[in-house]
């Protein structure tokens, strides 16, 4: 076993973190500059010159490209300065660190699983393809080696921070809440964003409060007999993924809204139409969603609790000692969407005040993790009886609070957003006036439109 392979996570945010802090400062501009934070990052590792292709290619992929297996810099400063979305693949597969892993394959190890592999080691089984990848990126969280790895969004962020006359906002995911210490509030974080550049942060549960009212119009008008069912698409790109993917026969009782990370983006630019929006976020998945075709150009890039701590660490931003500007943008419900059954509380309660006297009352099944994500899509394949009419998946551990990317553990993460949601004034999403405000701006006069106008509709639908 070679130590220096070990823990490579923390090791690649180490290298991540030194080329934020030299381009933010103006220290990284020639290929010269690369190839001396890639000789500081090989000392203070132990690796040998022979090693030297592994370094750098952690570097591109730090800096938001395509590892490329070449032994030199070349033109990666300029790819930087003119790119303006990072492309696909965002995970990928690094030579090297192989040979020192005991497993016998690189599986999705959250899938329980689809039997394919999803990063393979021979050139034969790369040519198979793997049209069963979920891109839930847990193959990358789970790689310890360094062997896989994900592109890191922000340097393209620096440049539109620092030089851009455009508005940046910054969309937080509700699974922020505590992820940053316990006296790191959301208003302490709004203000380390503006510190940075960014116009303001937005509360992605302004956008969850939306997409519940939608989803609740959508059930009361889908859902009208015992036998009727009705799967939410909001938030999990994982649990979309999975449907569209293998349960062809169930995709139709799919909910048509987008999530409320592509909300957030399409909206603010309908209302700031040369707004920049990055979403911050808890996985890796959603980083594979901002590039969809059906939904690219919504959000401009994505950055993860764990690089953003990186990020505060390397711009010397110390979070518990700002001064916070509070803002309440979002419901209970809204904000509870970052952990298991917070979807389906939401709509529930928006249901129950579009039609108090239901016959067919909401009853939801609430699941979380692939394994319980494929068990349930499987018995309503089979037709079985699950004695639930709304389904509610997450394929993170107890939802987005368990992501592979946050900095705290799960069940501390979700005491903290059920204790933020209950500090907001606003109590369902129907209550939300901040939502009766971006819909009377988008041309809309009552919460009935939002199924109802085509161009709302087209707004918070996929095509």
């Amino acid at each position: 076993m070679d130590d220096k392979y070990l823990d490579f996570n923390e090791k690649r945010m180490h290298i991540f973190g030194e080329l934020v802090k030299r381009y933010w400062n103006g220290r990284l501009n020639t290929v010269t500059d690369l190839d001396e934070l890639t000789e500081d990052i090989m000392r203070r590792y132990g690796f040998h010159p022979e090693e030297k292709t592994f370094i750098q290619d952690h570097i591109r992929l730090a800096m938001g490209l395509e590892p490329t297996g070449n032994a030199d810099f070349r033109e990666e400063l300029d790819l930087v300065k003119s790119s303006r979305e990072i492309s696909k693949p965002v995970v990928a597969k690094i030579e090297g660190p192989c040979e020192y892993c005991d497993r016998h394959s690189c599986e999705c190890v959250s899938m329980g699983k689809y039997e394919t592999l999803l990063y393979s080691r021979t050139k034969e089984e790369d040519e198979e393809g793997d049209d069963d990848c979920l891109e839930c990126g847990y193959c990358a969280s789970s790689c310890d080696f360094g062997s896989i790895a994900e592109k890191i969004e922000f340097l393209p962020i620096v440049d539109l921070l620092k030089e851009s006359k455009e508005p940046v906002f910054a969309a937080a995911a509700p699974a922020i809440v505590g992820q940053f210490g316990d006296n790191v509030t959301m208003g302490k974080l709004r203000t380390a964003f503006k510190m940075m550049g960014f116009e303001d942060m937005i509360e992605i549960a302004l956008f969850a409060d939306i997409l519940t009212i939608k989803e609740a119009f959508e059930f009361n008008k889908l859902v009208k007999k015992k036998e009727d069912f009705f799967l939410t698409s909001c938030c999990c790109p994982v649990w979309f993924n999975m449907i569209k993917k293998n349960y062809p026969d169930i995709y139709e009782h799919l909910s048509p809204s987008i999530s409320p990370m592509i909300a957030s983006g399409r909206i603010l630019k309908r209302l700031y139409p040369n707004a920049k929006v990055v979403f911050i976020s808890p996985c890796i998945a959603k980083k594979s969603e901002a590039l969809e075709p059906d939904l690219k150009g919504a959000i401009d890039y994505v950055i993860n609790f764990r690089e953003l701590q990186e990020i505060f660490a390397a711009l010397e931003i110390n979070l518990e000692e700002l001064s916070p500007l509070d803002k309440d943008h979002a419901s209970l419900g809204g904000r509870l969407y970052a952990r298991k059954g917070g979807v389906s509380f939401s709509v529930k309660t928006v249901v129950n005040r579009l039609e108090p006297s239901r016959v067919i009352k909401l009853k939801a099944k609430k699941v979380d993790g692939v394994k319980e994500c494929k068990a349930i899509l499987d018995a309503l394949s089979r037709h079985e009886d699950i004695d639930a009419n709304f389904i509610e998946g997450m394929g993170c551990p107890g939802g987005c609070v368990g992501g592979p990317r946050t900095n705290i553990d799960t069940v501390k993460a979700t005491a903290m957003v059920n204790e933020f949601g209950e500090d907001s004034f606003i109590l369902t999403p129907f209550d939300n006036l901040n939502v009766m405000k971006i819909l009377k701006q988008l041309g809309i006069s009552s919460i009935e439109e939002i199924t109802q106008n085509e161009d709302m509709k087209k707004l918070l639908s996929r095509e």
